[in-house]
């Protein structure tokens, strides 16, 4: 027995290791589940410590603690949610599906700091007071991807966004070859090819502002089964104001709590957000991947930042390393809303029974994305340096630019001088030179390529690809 203590629950004895400050029901969940070693982020045990905090301060206003006692788990919880205690959260994420076992976990280790302080505190009667396990993690889910969006991720889009408009303002002017289908097309500047990345941000920003509105809705007060059995009709709308106290953020008690808790449709809501800026990053990322491709061999129309050896047998080879990085987060976040999806279905009757899943994956593909996101704009975006000798002659030998002359000499007549450029390996202006009936003045001109991105009377007539 050296090395542990003797615990008890519903369910008899066991042995607890004599340091934890956990109890039987943890410890039981501990035995129960070693699958992965995966375990609840830290931003999910801030958000029980803050939901437990909140719960003790609200009974106290209503009348169901003692003064002391809610003293006593405010203090305890709050050092739970500091994360002065992340090592006494040991389950694994693929446990219980409502999280009964993280639950009890946060409940008893508020309740044994409590005691440690000299007060007497129950993990169920005092800690979970008002509280079930099936209302408390969907709560929790909701707090933790709200307050990690304000504080991470919103942010850190901002940034990228400011930065990306930062380098569309400075190459607003730089002309170069526009593209579809991964071939040549009419010219763009380096400026307008970034205001699209930037849109994408923008929306996406805005987007999952939008979902937040839902995720601030808690069903905290739902207790079991959604009806608030052992709690007070004004146990939830307290909470929640309690934890906007401690969080600066809005929070509101959700009119059901029946959806609250039987479905995760503001969680699969807010994933499908996040999958969506995950697809803007892999584009803008692999835009940045085909711009730098080469040095040599490929577009070479930028050259990002070098920050480390790309091989170990090839000298002098430096490689995309944070495009890279983006799209396998990309992939990860896209990977976790399918898991977020199909656990939103597997709300049975009163309670969705894939809790700890959907917490997990969702503040993973937060996290990851906020990280990432500063990364792709600080170590990429910033500071790629444009090739413009590469530039300049990929334009001057681009054949589609005499598009522009269309309205003057016809599509055919058009498409003749560019299949003859882009066979003899020629400027078009030297070929329309011979071969369109204008002038030298005339050309230059029509086929001056940052005219041509304005687009008007040069773009020509109709036609796709």
């Amino acid at each position: 027995m050296s090395g542990f203590r003797i615990e008890k629950d519903s369910m008899g004895e066991l042995k607890v290791p004599a340091d934890a400050l956990y109890g039987a029901q943890t410890q039981r969940a501990i035995d129960n589940f070693p699958i992965s070693g995966l375990h609840l982020p830290r931003a999910f045990i801030r958000a029980l410590g803050l939901i437990k905090a909140a719960a003790a301060e609200a009974n106290l206003g209503l009348g169901h603690l003692k003064k002391g006692q809610a003293v006593a788990i405010r203090k305890a919880a709050l050092s739970v949610a500091d994360g002065q205690f992340d090592d006494q959260f040991p389950i694994d994420i693929f446990q219980t599906g409502s999280g009964t076992s993280t639950n009890m976990n946060a409940n008893e280790v508020i309740a044994h700091l409590a005691a440690k302080a000299g007060a007497k505190i129950h993990p169920n009667d005092h800690v979970n007071y008002g509280q079930s396990s099936n209302d408390v993690i969907p709560t929790a889910i909701h707090v933790s991807a709200t307050l990690t969006s304000h504080e991470e991720l919103l942010p850190a889009l901002k940034h990228l966004k400011r930065v990306i408009d930062r380098r569309a303002h400075q190459l607003r002017n730089v002309p170069k070859t526009g593209r579809t289908h991964l071939m040549d097309a009419m010219p763009v500047t380096f400026g307008q090819e970034l205001s699209g990345w930037s849109a994408q941000i923008e929306s996406a920003i805005e987007r999952i502002q939008d979902s937040l509105k839902r995720m601030r809705q808690l069903p905290l007060g739902g207790t079991a089964v959604g009806t608030g059995i052992n709690a007070d009709p004004k146990f939830g709308a307290a909470v929640a104001r309690e934890l906007k106290k401690l969080t600066n953020v809005r929070f509101d008690s959700a009119g059901n709590y029946f959806e609250g808790m039987a479905a995760q449709d503001a969680a699969v809501e807010l994933s499908g957000q996040l999958k969506a800026l995950a697809v803007a990053l892999m584009k803008i990322a692999n835009d940045l991947r085909w711009m730098n491709s080469g040095p040599l061999a490929g577009i070479g129309e930028i050259e990002l930042p070098a920050l480390q050896p790309g091989s170990s047998i090839m000298p002098g080879k430096v490689n995309p390393v944070i495009p890279e990085a983006t799209t396998m987060v990309a992939a990860q976040v896209i990977g976790n809303d399918a898991s977020i999806t199909i656990a939103g279905q597997s709300g049975n009757f009163q309670l969705n029974v894939m809790l700890p899943l959907i917490a997990y994956n969702l503040l993973q593909s937060i996290h990851i994305l906020a990280n990432v996101s500063r990364l792709l704009a600080d170590k990429a975006i910033a500071g790629f340096q444009v090739n413009a000798e590469r530039v300049n002659l990929a334009l001057a030998m681009n054949p589609i630019l005499v598009t522009a002359l269309n309205p003057v000499i016809g599509y055919e007549k058009g498409a003749a001088i560019a299949k003859q450029a882009y066979k003899e390996k020629r400027p078009i202006m030297e070929v329309a030179l011979e071969k369109s009936g204008l002038s030298n003045e005339e050309l230059k001109k029509l086929l001056d390529p940052r005219a041509l991105t304005k687009g008007g009377i040069h773009g020509g007539g109709g036609g796709g690809g």
